[in-house]
Parts: C-alpha cells; sequence; structure tokens
C-alpha cells in the first residue's frame, strides 16, 4: 500500500511541477488515492467530495474559456487588419474638425451635425496658430448632416499655404448661438496594427485614428 501510495504521489508531483498546475487526469488521480485512503470508520462525505468535483469542473471550464476568448481575439484582430488594409488610398470620415490640405488635396470636406434645422451655419477656417483664414456661410435648414465644402482658397481668393486647419461651425438653436459639431475626411496613407486598440489608420497630416472611429469611407 505505501509503494503505491509513494508511486502516485511521486508521479502526481512531477506532473505538478512541470506544468504548474493540476490537469483533470492529476485531480481524479489524487482523489482516487484519497477515496484509497480513507478511514472505513469515517469516509469522505459524499457532499463534500461532490463540492471537489464541481469547483475543480468550474476552474477547468475558465481556463478553457479563457483559451477560446484569446482565440477569438487573435481572430478578430486579423479580421480587423485585413479590412483596415482596405481603406489605404481612401478618404474616411473622422470625428474631428482638424484635417490636411495639400497640392494633392487642395480642398477639405466635412460634415456638419445639427440638432434642429439652421437657415445659415457660420464656418470658420483656422490654420495651425488658431487665425481665421476664411469664413462662408452654409444652409443647414435640412437639418441633421449637413455637408461642408472648403475650397482651400482665403477670404481674399488666395490658395493657402499646405498644412493642417481646423472648420468650426456656429448656428442660433432656440434663439442661442451653438457651438455645431464638426467632422472631416482625411486621406488614409498606412494601417497599423495596436496590441489594445486593434487597427488604428494613419490619416495624412492628422496621426492615427482607430478603426472604431471612422464615422464613413468615401472614394479618393
Amino acid at each position: 500500500m505505501n509503494s503505491v501510495n509513494s508511486s502516485t504521489t511521486d508521479t502526481s508531483t512531477t506532473k505538478t511541477s512541470n506544468n504548474q498546475s493540476l490537469s483533470q487526469e492529476d485531480f481524479f488521480a489524487l482523489l482516487s488515492t484519497q477515496l484509497s485512503m480513507q478511514d472505513p470508520s469515517n469516509p469522505v462525505d459524499n457532499d463534500q467530495m461532490i463540492a471537489q468535483m464541481a469547483s475543480f469542473s468550474t476552474v477547468d471550464g475558465i481556463g478553457k474559456l479563457n483559451d477560446e476568448i484569446s482565440n477569438l481575439n487573435t481572430v478578430m484582430t486579423s479580421s480587423q487588419a485585413l479590412q483596415a488594409s482596405g481603406l489605404v488610398g481612401q478618404k474616411v470620415l473622422v470625428p474631428s474638425g482638424t484635417a490636411y490640405l495639400s497640392a494633392d488635396e487642395p480642398s477639405i470636406r466635412g460634415i456638419i451635425s445639427t440638432s434642429a434645422p439652421i437657415n445659415a451655419i457660420k464656418v470658420s477656417v483656422q490654420d495651425a496658430t488658431g487665425q481665421v483664414v476664411r469664413t462662408f456661410t452654409v444652409d443647414g435648414s435640412a437639418g441633421g448632416n449637413i455637408d461642408v465644402d472648403w475650397d482651400g482658397m482665403d477670404n481674399s481668393g488666395n490658395a493657402v499655404a499646405a498644412g493642417q486647419y481646423t472648420i468650426k461651425a456656429n448656428g442660433v438653436v432656440d434663439g442661442k448661438s451653438e457651438d455645431l459639431y464638426v467632422s472631416t475626411y482625411g486621406h488614409v496613407s498606412s494601417v497599423s496594427l495596436n496590441s489594445s486598440s486593434g487597427a488604428v489608420l494613419n490619416v495624412r497630416g492628422i496621426g492615427g485614428v482607430a478603426l472604431s472611429d471612422v464615422l464613413a469611407v468615401s472614394e479618393g
């Protein structure tokens, strides 16, 4: 009896030291040893044994679930990367009023979001220093999402220099002046993969934008 017990214990100890965790096989080996060596006059309580088995099954199930979630995250990251790669060379609508003006892209398009119809939305364009280079109005009587298009010209009709520009909009809502939400289109130059945030689109002149933040996609 002592020889068998020693062999079983050594085997279990070896497996535990190698894997640093108990497998289902190890658990049942230990349980069998416990049952074979119990005092016949004071046997293991059935409820206690069932509780031990249920506890192990729960821990084992959680471990398998974690593995499945890890595999799912890997698949989702790969799928997201494939989806994002198709956006290179396209223009995406991002939740920011700042966009980049260049010789290749001499105008900036965007969307002004309104909570109510506004007859005349006041639009101002600022350069990177905060200087206003252009002001104009947009018809917002339709309400909702209003298209805005700046041609890259200042108030004197001259083309401005390449660089970052920010579009701001203001309108009268319920008799009060209110700043309106503006989003703009940017050119996707490349895609990066981030372990924490997933696929990140590198928008020309703007920087990284998470794929989940993209509001719309436009051709060219």
